[in-house]
């Protein structure tokens, strides 16, 4: 038998007993049709190893809490969902202005005690287990409370957003549909009244917010889903370019292990290098990551993105000229 097929037995009896009905074994056996001696093992094993503060009152003929206050401990998890949820405490920490964390922290206090079952002490967990980042947003906890209040509630959302680029502030109100953490940030997908129709908002860029009264009907997620996913990175459109990046051999050892996008292609080249074609509905953002790797990477197609790119390049060399010496390189040894 499943541990949550026994636990569902556990929740009964103790809802019985939290409405004061007093239930005793032939009560459970009757109630899931199990035989008496089952019953009589799930009680024991409710007040040996869950702790259930049990006591049979004889003038009831059934069974109390001597302790009223008593909750029933978590349902009980693998070594692997342990694992698994407080590492991602550690993954969350620095998000959502604290909010994820601490609530991950308070219920990864309740799964210590399951931890402690395996050998895993919390600060072997602290120890080896660690997250690291950079050019992250920091978002205020109040900002993603009522996002995410918004999301659930179904309620608009009204906030002033600075939008990077222009840095000119504007009121909005907005209906919420999808919140997305994407590379550090967290991205509300809306639908903004001021310009009827769905927008990208960063919660780290929003202020004067406040949750309004009156509720929306949301729309099929086939009027939004376009934004979330489909092209490479944040930037998502119902047009798509396919992009083509060929690698040198020696960068081509790392790009042949990593995912770009869901939908990649990989075709090895002659030389040993490595071509990788994805979905691309913005330029944006894939320009910054072809420029990270500099020489060991080529945009064989579009012909426009590989003019961005070799306009980029002459601006840099305007930047960094032949010959500029400005940068003194101190000689090894």
């Amino acid at each position: 038998m499943s541990g949550s097929i026994a636990y569902e037995r556990f929740i009964w009896f103790h809802e019985q007993i939290k409405a004061g009905r007093y239930p005793n074994a032939p009560h459970l056996a009757d109630h899931f049709e199990v035989s008496l001696r089952t019953a009589k093992r799930h009680i024991e094993f409710m007040r040996d190893r869950l702790g259930a503060p049990l006591v049979y009152k004889g003038a009831r003929r059934g069974y109390g809490y001597d302790d009223a206050s008593f909750e029933l401990p978590l349902m009980p998890v693998t070594p692997e969902e342990v694992l698994s949820v407080l590492i991602a405490r550690t993954l969350l920490s620095k998000t959502a202005g604290g909010v994820i964390s601490e609530a991950m922290r308070r219920f990864g206090l309740k799964l210590l005690d399951q931890a402690a079952r395996f050998g895993w002490e919390p600060e072997r967990l602290d120890e080896i287990f660690s997250a690291a980042g950079h050019g992250f947003s920091p978002v205020p906890a109040a900002v993603f409370q009522a996002a995410t209040r918004s999301l659930l509630d179904r309620k608009p959302l009204a906030f002033t957003y600075t939008s990077p680029q222009d840095e000119i502030p504007v009121n909005r109100v907005v209906e919420p549909h999808h919140l997305q953490y994407y590379m550090g940030s967290w991205v509300l997908i809306a639908r903004c009244r001021l310009r009827d129709d769905f927008r990208m908002f960063y919660l780290s860029r929003m202020s004067n917010w406040k949750m309004l009264p009156d509720t929306f009907i949301p729309l099929p997620k086939d009027a939004w889903q376009s934004h979330v996913k489909g092209s490479f990175g944040i930037f998502q459109g119902r047009e798509k370019t396919p992009v083509t990046l060929r690698f040198t051999p020696f960068r081509a050892r790392w790009i042949r292990k990593q995912t770009w996008h869901p939908d990649q292609t990989l075709r090895d080249a002659a030389d040993g290098g490595v071509e990788l074609s994805f979905p691309v509905a913005d330029f944006r953002e894939v320009k910054m990551m072809i420029l990270q790797f500099g020489a060991d990477v080529e945009v064989v197609s579009p012909a426009a993105l590989r003019t961005e790119i070799a306009d980029e390049i002459r601006k840099m060399t305007r930047i960094y000229p032949t010959g500029d010496t400005a940068v003194e390189i101190m000689p090894e040894g």
